[in-house]
């Protein structure tokens, strides 16, 4: 599984951390840090919140392209 550079990214674009988004979610900042990380697969229903609490879409932040499985 890939980084989710996408979050991290919009997430900075907030002014947000990693902290914040978790509590805004209802995870720990552990558990969002592995999403990040790309080692953690969140359910679709935590995925609609945090694209809800960051403004994108699905495709937006967890849309992976099949070249980027191949890494």
């Amino acid at each position: 599984m890939a980084r989710n550079i996408p979050i991290k990214v919009a997430r900075a674009q907030l002014d947000m951390t990693q902290k914040k988004l978790a509590e805004e979610v209802g995870i720990s900042r552990q558990t969002m840090n592995a999403i990040e990380q790309g080692e953690y697969n969140p359910t679709i229903k935590l995925c609609r919140s945090i694209c809800r609490v960051l403004g994108k879409s699905l495709d937006e932040l967890f849309w992976e392209d099949e070249k980027d499985e191949e890494k």
